[in-house]
């Protein structure tokens, strides 16, 4: 059993493995994620490894902390990802969040980012936090918001072909 980084109280976030890749297949191509993220072009299990070695697995090994599996205390069963990604072009990392769609609108989202708010001020003793969306992106700005982010500015993002709103804690 894989161990989990945070607890709350209906979730646990654990770091990903290559065990998750299927998972991995299954959120990429969500609708949401389509289209308020971008087509990662994983579409099989050894892209979904590739991206989870490259990307996530990659992340635990160089920043010490990432982005996170989600899944119910419950049963173990995996809703989402959350955590803190850093991009070379932003001085502090942000925090990213997804959810299955079936998942989305119980509180899941907030649980999971809260608590990765915490943990990345009291474990991580990460002084500043930053946020990303799209200005069509509701419900992330809601929850950004919700989280103790405030708006600072627009912002032209890597391979992003539009603005984006970037929020932080300070």
């Amino acid at each position: 059993m894989l161990t989990s980084i945070l607890q709350t109280e209906r979730l646990s976030l654990r770091e990903f493995s290559l065990l998750d890749s299927n998972f991995i297949i299954q959120l990429l191509n969500t609708s949401g994620w389509l289209y308020f993220i971008g087509d990662r072009n994983v579409k099989n299990t050894t892209q979904a490894e590739t991206y989870l070695k490259e990307k996530l697995i990659k992340s635990y090994k160089e920043n010490g902390f990432g982005l996170f599996l989600i899944t119910l205390k419950s049963n173990q069963t995996p809703i989402g990802m959350c955590g803190l990604v850093k991009r070379e072009k932003l001085d502090y990392p942000d925090i990213g969040f997804a959810l299955l769609d079936e998942y989305m609108g119980k509180g899941y989202a907030f649980e999971a980012a809260d608590a990765t708010m915490k943990y990345a001020k009291d474990i991580l003793k990460i002084e500043k936090i930053l946020g990303l969306a799209t200005v069509d992106n509701k419900y992330s700005i809601q929850l950004l918001k919700k989280i103790g982010l405030d708006f600072q500015k627009m912002i032209l993002f890597e391979d992003a072909n539009e603005e984006l709103m970037l929020f932080t804690t300070i």
